[in-house]
């Protein structure tokens, strides 16, 4: 039968429409591919720089590392033109406590990954939306599974004591593989069984430990035999040398003590030598965050500070918490204006750093490996604090400048076991690298003269902007040595009322501030239904209320620990962090001496739906 011309055109057209969105489909779904022509290339493996480099970026690989006029790249190519400039791997932060507002900070300074990050909720939900171009931000290396006694000594841990069995410490790390960490972690009060069984599990399961040893059993030297990687702080290290011992007693007990360099003013040479050999033999690396540890004492104090205010005077950066703020600019002049120190002890804790510095060139020199961190946001400035460690590294260690760029390239990707995705510019790693205007192999602070970043195969928009903002906040501390402190309260169950003073039942005349020490669920997803929202902690009364920013929520008391609420799907309809709170509305319980009828906030998280 043969179809009209009308019928026929008809077909034609469908065809075309039907076609036409496929072959558009197949365009856009080839990878951008991005080229840099040019500039010396500093690879990241520590050998000689290689000028006129070519590299060719296919989607968020490196494909092709050569030289300029060896290979040709592909038509249409976006092409950055890096004659006279210098190429080199995106940079680690290998001890920061990541929050919302720096990711502008990092990358602008050529930071692309950083480890030590929290595997909460929030630390989750913040690497899945940056990984797939929801935030900005740099690479998040989770750690969970974090093993440790209470923050002090004198107060007993939400939830009970927590003295780890060997058994409960390998459930702990079990648990924690579920979330794909990239290390675990083990700090103060545990023991040294405690330490090797986490150690085994984590290592079976292909991950590096890091760990804070500072006693009151396991320092350093204990931690290695055990079998962690990386030691934060260096933590531990300088007990573990000290001439003495028994004039160390205590240290460690309370949790300052992991930035407090001291011991090594009593360092003994001998014992600092057979250490090394000890660590360097088991290949452990070091992060030792002289930025921190030095506050107050380093050379260039001055620059440090002057460029950290020159930083922050931007008003671009309104964004930053002001308590944040406020605290980095304060620290190098921490020991000049809080008087913590007399004249003879500033002179000790002077001689126990530059003691720590000569350590941490004994140790390079013998072949041991050290990371570069900051332990920010604590101390220093998010981003060029980690070039101020890296100017230290220098400066004072006594590295060389190609030594020091791989304290923050390669040598975390190695500790980290991810030096097969990155770390270095080769061929079928990640695509995380920047561009500097001047040679940093002669100047370190010339990694600073940022031109170009590329993170993840993209070209980022560099400079800052007043509305920077992520949906998922929190705040830095989660209160829970306060925390601690209301249940040590209630346990004691002093009376306060008039003056009163002796022991009796905690309820006699109502209850101190009350504490959330968990939510369940604490995250959701946008458009779930309304739920029931289970919180424990502690001084929960019968005329507890839940709030949810600032709406109070239908509240069901089911004990001194415990309530529940119910969350209306219309409250949590946007992505983002939701306050949660408790008040206690009953007159007896205001007792301000512990802040009040409300608790600190715990934060609900509506994650986006993927």
């Amino acid at each position: 039968m043969r179809m009209s011309a009308y019928t026929l055109l008809a077909f034609s057209l469908f065809l075309l429409f039907w076609f036409t969105p496929l072959r558009i489909t197949a365009q856009q779904a080839q990878p951008e591919t991005l080229v840099i022509e040019g500039g010396t290339l500093i690879d990241g493996n520590g050998g000689a720089p290689v000028r006129d480099a070519l590299i060719i970026i296919r989607g968020n690989r490196i494909e092709t590392v050569s030289r300029k006029g060896q290979v040709s790249y592909p038509t249409g190519a976006r092409v950055l033109q890096a004659d006279g400039k210098f190429i080199v791997p995106g940079l680690q932060d290998s001890h920061c406590h990541y929050q919302w507002w720096m990711g502008e900070l990092m990358l602008n300074h050529g930071v692309m990954r950083v480890a030590l990050t929290g595997a909460g909720d929030l630390g989750l939900a913040l690497r899945e939306a940056i990984d797939r171009g929801k935030v900005l931000g740099p690479r998040l290396f989770l750690q969970a599974g974090t093993i440790r006694s209470a923050v002090s000594p004198r107060l007993t841990p939400v939830g009970g004591a927590r003295q780890y069995t060997p058994e409960q410490a390998r459930e702990v790390v079990r648990r924690a593989l579920e979330v794909r960490p990239a290390n675990t972690n083990l700090m103060r009060g545990v023991s040294f069984e405690v330490y090797k069984a986490a150690v085994e599990v984590a290592h079976e399961a292909g991950y590096p430990v890091v760990a804070q040893p500072i006693g009151p059993t396991v320092y350093a030297k204990e931690a290695i035999l055990a079998g962690v990687d990386i030691l934060e702080h260096a933590a531990g290290v300088g007990y573990s040398i000290v001439k003495d011992p028994a004039k160390w007693k205590g240290f460690g007990e309370v949790e300052v003590h992991s930035i407090d360099p001291t011991p090594f003013a009593d360092m003994d040479e001998t014992k600092a030598r057979e250490f090394i050999r000890l660590a360097v033999g088991r290949n452990v690396y070091l992060e030792p965050d002289l930025i921190v540890l030095g506050r107050g004492f380093h050379k260039n104090r001055d620059k440090y500070e002057l460029e950290n205010y020159h930083l922050y005077n931007d008003f671009r950066l309104a964004y930053v918490p002001e308590d944040r703020r406020m605290k980095e600019l304060r620290a190098p002049r921490e020991y000049d204006t809080l008087k913590i120190l007399d004249p003879a002890a500033w002179e000790y804790r002077k001689m126990a750093y530059e003691n720590m510095v000569r350590f941490m060139k004994m140790y390079h020199d013998a072949g041991g490996k050290i990371l570069a961190g900051t332990d920010t946001s604590s101390w220093t400035v998010p981003g060029i604090g980690l070039h101020q460690e890296l100017h230290i590294l220098v400066e004072e260690v006594g590295l060389t400048p190609m030594e020091a760029i791989l304290t923050a390239t390669r040598n975390p990707a190695e500790a980290w076991r991810v030096l097969d995705q990155m770390g270095t510019i080769e061929s079928g790693k990640l695509a995380d690298l920047f561009i500097v205007d001047a040679d940093p192999l002669q100047n370190i602070d010339n990694l600073k003269e940022v031109e170009w970043v590329i993170k993840d195969g993209k070209l980022v928009e560099l400079g800052y902007h007043p509305w920077f903002d992520v949906p998922f906040k929190s705040s830095y501390h989660d209160a829970s040595d306060v925390l601690e402190a209301l249940q040590e309260r209630m346990e004691r169950g002093i009376r306060h009322r008039s003056g009163l003073t002796d022991e009796g039942p905690v309820w006699s005349f109502g209850a101190p501030t009350p504490g959330i020490a968990s939510i369940s669920p604490s995250m959701v997803t946008e458009g779930d239904a309304t739920f029931a929202l289970t919180l424990k902690g502690v001084n929960f009364i019968q005329k507890s209320l839940v709030y949810l920013e600032r709406t109070p929520l239908p509240t069901q008391w089911v004990s001194p620990t415990e309530l529940k609420a119910t969350v209306d799907e219309r409250l949590v309809r946007g992505v983002g962090t939701y306050e949660i709170k408790v008040k206690n509305l009953d007159f007896y319980a205001q007792q301000p001496q512990w802040g009040g009828t409300t608790s600190p906030p715990r934060r609900l998280l509506v994650n986006f739906r993927y």
